[in-house]
């Protein structure tokens, strides 16, 4: 079973872009895009590599749910 996160990109150099989760970041591969990103696109991300643009509407919505969930007591240390 593969997983892809949900991520905003913050910055593009070249083909890396830094993408943020809940304040952390790393850098990812762009290559494997097939369309443009921009800062502030929503991007799915496996494995250091962006895979898929998704819409800001999905990324947002996507970033609350795991907020939601990393709220929730069993979550909690």
């Amino acid at each position: 079973m593969c997983l892809a996160v949900p991520s905003k990109i913050v910055e593009i150099k070249d083909a890396i872009a830094t993408i943020d989760v809940h304040g952390a970041r790393r850098d990812v591969s762009i290559l494997l895009l097939p369309e443009e990103v921009t800062v502030g696109d929503y991007v799915l991300v496996h494995a250091g590599f962006a895979i898929q643009k998704i819409d800001k509407e999905a990324g947002e919505d996507a970033m609350k749910l795991i907020n939601e969930l990393l709220e929730r007591d069993e979550f909690k240390e």
